[in-house]
């Protein structure tokens, strides 16, 4: 049955207490009293669980499922220390997170990936700009205002973990997996954006989550496919990759989460990820760099672990290299089996443990779980989405596009009413969400009615290319939106060789044409043969709307590449216009 959830505040003696070495001096009396007192009370199997995160959908569940059967085992009878909730409406998120609080005897936390606001994951939430296009702004403030706002849509909905900001400094071109997701490519600029945003965000009480420690900007391999090797010497590393690192934890800055990525200046030992490296997540993160707070791992279910550790084996290797909690085991029994077994055979001691689940019960009385929890849902619609929120991500996502290139001198796009504009829309994939151009169209429609649309998928036949190159000759203006998304599991990023050649026929063409890159910046084989080059860093709604207002020159660009064009144009590159 489930039951209120209500957690007794501990008004026990602190002079009553053994005094821990872990004590945070920070927490008050009554917070001390209850992670102390909470932790001499559970059981063994308590303790494991607590390091524990599972992961589910956030859509509607019925109680009766076997969705739901399956998140109450793991509670109930696993202990799980937290879960993670994924892409569903947002209402039936927070009903869903606040009855896994009513299971919970310790309270959960409640993590997610709000790289792009609660709207990147909750339909129905605020969809603020990612990280890139808050560094094309070189504004900090910008990146601490979505973080304040952001906090306070999580809160709402009982998210209290967020798995940002990305500290990644993304120095490599073709890396497939970061790229947008990072600030950039200057570490002091990538360094002073994650303070900003972790300020931002912890404001509201809530923990935010520097990844990926000790820095995933220089791979060209997605580690959830294979495990990436960064090459870069200590000296390097300490000026590049840590930077950020090191600012967000002088910004106080609540978790960490490592990488599934192998740095042989920092593990000399052969094919040894982050995650299971006891020399970084131990020796570098906590004792060289003085992190106090919580690690997280990265997803344990991810395929650049498995392949060579095997499921269960490498739980108990991060776990014991220092991680305090343990991300989407591919099952949490499995993992809550391997952990107690591993700790029967004294691979991992019983101090250890206490370590972790001490430091994971100071997080959780710092978010306020050792007083009244009773939620309720009668904020989210006055907090979610509000007119204020929505005209900050406007405002700020108007700063950021970035005008790179314009030869020809063809802005502003200006077509009399007779004139005929073709808006070709060329995505990387198939069609995964509806807002992938059409707001595109639809507002260039606002704005000229004479405006045609024609989709390009990645298997484009040639029949159709020969369309478009004759409908381009016939048209008197080419608007191009460009989509290459940054996605996990999808292993590279670019267009298909169809589709580059029709970029690169459009190119030479004599019909004034401006080519808008919605998502990754980088297309550098054709980057200096682009006679209008924007780039605006995301592909969200908000962002086709800042670019059509741009072209048609009804707000100026602004935004500077946070990143370089190798060859072509240096970070900080931008044409006011």
């Amino acid at each position: 049955m489930l039951r209120p959830l209500l957690i007794p505040l501990m008004l026990l003696s602190m002079a009553a207490l053994p005094q821990s070495s872990t004590q945070d001096a920070s927490l008050d009396e009554a917070s001390q009293a209850w992670i102390e007192s909470t932790l001499r009370s559970m059981s063994l199997e308590e303790k494991i669980g607590q390091i524990l995160i599972g992961g589910t959908n956030s859509n509607f569940t019925n109680i009766k499922s076997p969705e739901f059967q399956q998140i109450e085992s793991d509670i109930a009878r696993y202990h799980v220390g937290g879960y993670h909730v994924f892409g569903g409406e947002l209402l039936s998120a927070a009903l869903l997170i606040r009855r896994m609080q009513e299971l919970a005897s310790v309270p959960l936390f409640v993590t997610a990936d709000l790289e792009g606001g609660t709207g990147l994951i909750f339909r129905g939430g605020t969809r603020f700009p990612k990280a890139m296009a808050l560094g094309a702004t070189f504004t900090p403030e910008n990146a601490r205002q979505v973080g304040r706002l952001t906090a306070l849509e999580a809160k709402s909905i009982g998210v209290n973990v967020n798995f940002y900001p990305v500290a990644d400094v993304n120095n490599n071109p073709l890396n497939p997996i970061i790229n947008t997701r990072s600030f950039g490519e200057d570490p002091e600029q990538v360094a002073n954006m994650t303070k900003a945003y972790v300020e931002g965000f912890q404001e509201n009480g809530l923990i935010a989550t520097a990844k990926h420690f000790p820095g995933h900007g220089d791979t060209s391999i997605d580690s959830h496919l294979q495990l990436p090797v960064i090459r870069a010497s200590r000296e390097r590393l300490n000026r590049v990759e840590l930077l950020p690192f090191q600012r967000a934890i002088q910004a106080g800055v609540r978790a960490i989460m490592t990488s599934h990525l192998v740095v042989p200046a920092l593990e000399p030992q052969q094919d040894v990820p982050a995650t299971l490296s006891k020399r970084i997540s131990t020796s570098l993160l906590r004792e060289e760099l003085g992190f106090k707070g919580l690690v997280f791992t990265d997803a344990m279910n991810m395929g650049s672990l498995r392949y060579l550790y095997g499921n269960q084996g490498a739980i108990v290797q991060a776990f014991a290299a220092g991680a305090d909690l343990i991300l989407f085991p591919p099952s949490v029994k499995r993992a809550f089996q391997s952990l107690k077994n591993a700790l029967q055979q004294g691979k991992i001691s019983h101090s250890r443990l206490d370590k972790s689940v001490h430091r994971i019960l100071g997080e959780k009385a710092r978010l306020g779980f050792h007083r009244d929890l009773s939620s309720s849902l009668s904020q989210i619609d006055s907090v979610v989405a509000s007119p204020k929120h929505l005209e900050s991500s406007q405002k700020i996502i108007d700063q950021a596009i970035t005008l790179v290139s314009d030869k020809n001198n063809a802005l502003p796009l200006s077509p009399k009413q007779a004139s005929e504009v073709l808006l070709l829309t060329i995505l990387d994939e198939s069609r995964l969400r509806e807002s992938r151009g059409d707001v595109l169209m639809s507002e260039l429609l606002r704005r000229h009615r004479q405006t045609q649309h024609i989709e390009v998928l990645p298997d484009i036949l040639d029949d159709k290319l020969k369309l478009i190159f004759k409908r381009a000759g016939e048209v008197d203006y080419v608007v191009v939106g460009i989509y290459v998304r940054t996605a996990a599991n999808k292993g590279s990023l670019g267009l298909s060789q169809s589709e580059m050649h029709l970029l690169e026929s459009l190119a030479s063409s004599e019909t004034p044409i401006y080519f808008i890159f919605l998502g990754s910046p980088y297309l550098l084989p054709l980057a200096d043969k682009l006679p209008t080059y924007i780039t605006i860093y995301d592909d969200y709604p908000g962002a086709e709307v800042a670019a059509i207002k741009a072209i048609f020159g009804e707000i100026q660009f602004r935004g500077k590449l946070p990143i370089s064009l190798p060859g072509l144009y240096p970070i900080g590159h931008g044409i006011r216009k």
